[in-house]
């Protein structure tokens, strides 16, 4: 299993890759010898995260901004192509989660910000690694959605409006490239512990009306876990699979 996982020589782009989820795959990659790009808003979780890489034996470049911004986004592209070479594996995984709110109770900024971050920013790296993949003939694209991808009680309006939205884009993506020699999976984190803060109100209606589906959540999976999950949709072992959004949540969504 480890000969048809082995990442050697291949360049892979991570998002968010400063802490959690991301920080996890950026290390599982380059232990099977990916030379890796990690692409963070915080500059100095990225520079830790290389210096991990590097102090392992392996070969990692930070890219810091806002992937939102499209500037940012072509940077992060220009830097896997002049580093490394070209784009294998575009993971991406950073993400924001909202505040729980109901729909009636979502601002405008909340929304905008949620979608833009969650939704917009990995569909801006994607299309513009997808040229590149499409000229070498062979890519994978792993998305990081969540059980809030799989139903309606997961999370808040925005948050489960924007995981929805990349369930969708990973499927488009499958059919639209399957022959183009790209694949698109995702996977569904339940809970898994991370840095990634919610700033909730259990008094406000949304919380409310999810507090009775979250005791089953079961106990929370390591990010390395998550991680793990994410190589494997990326690897030669995963040939066949393509379209996927697979939970790696302890069994959440089976309840």
């Amino acid at each position: 299993m480890s000969q048809v996982r082995d990442f050697a020589g291949r360049s892979v782009i991570v998002t968010g890759a400063g802490s959690g989820i991301g920080r996890a795959t950026a290390l599982a990659f380059a232990e099977q010898g990916a030379k890796v790009v990690v692409a963070d808003l915080n500059a100095e979780g990225a520079a830790s995260v290389a210096a991990e890489v590097e102090s392992g034996g392996g070969t990692a470049v930070t890219v810091v901004g806002d992937l939102s911004e499209q500037t940012v986004v072509d940077s992060v592209v220009a830097t896997a192509l002049e580093a490394f070479g070209g784009i294998d594996v575009l993971v991406n995984n950073a993400g924001i989660m909202d505040t729980m709110s109901a729909a009636a109770d979502v601002t405008d900024a909340e929304w905008e910000r949620v979608l833009r971050i969650n939704l917009t920013a990995p569909f801006l790296l994607t299309r513009a690694a997808l040229p590149h993949m499409l000229e070498a003939g062979r890519g994978a694209i792993v998305f990081t959605a969540s059980e809030a991808s799989l139903r309606g009680s997961a999370a808040g309006a925005a948050y489960t409006a924007s995981k929805h939205g990349i369930a969708g884009l990973t499927k488009s993506l499958a059919v639209t490239y399957r022959n183009k020699g790209i694949r698109a999976n995702a996977i569904a984190p339940g809970g898994t512990i991370t840095n990634i803060r919610v700033d909730v109100d259990p008094d406000a209606p949304g919380p409310q009306a999810l507090g009775a589906y979250m005791g089953n959540v079961g106990q929370p999976a390591a990010a390395e876990t998550q991680a793990a999950a994410i190589v494997f949709l990326a690897s030669d072992a995963a040939r066949n699979i393509n379209g996927v959004v697979l939970p790696v949540d302890g069994g959440w969504s089976a309840v």
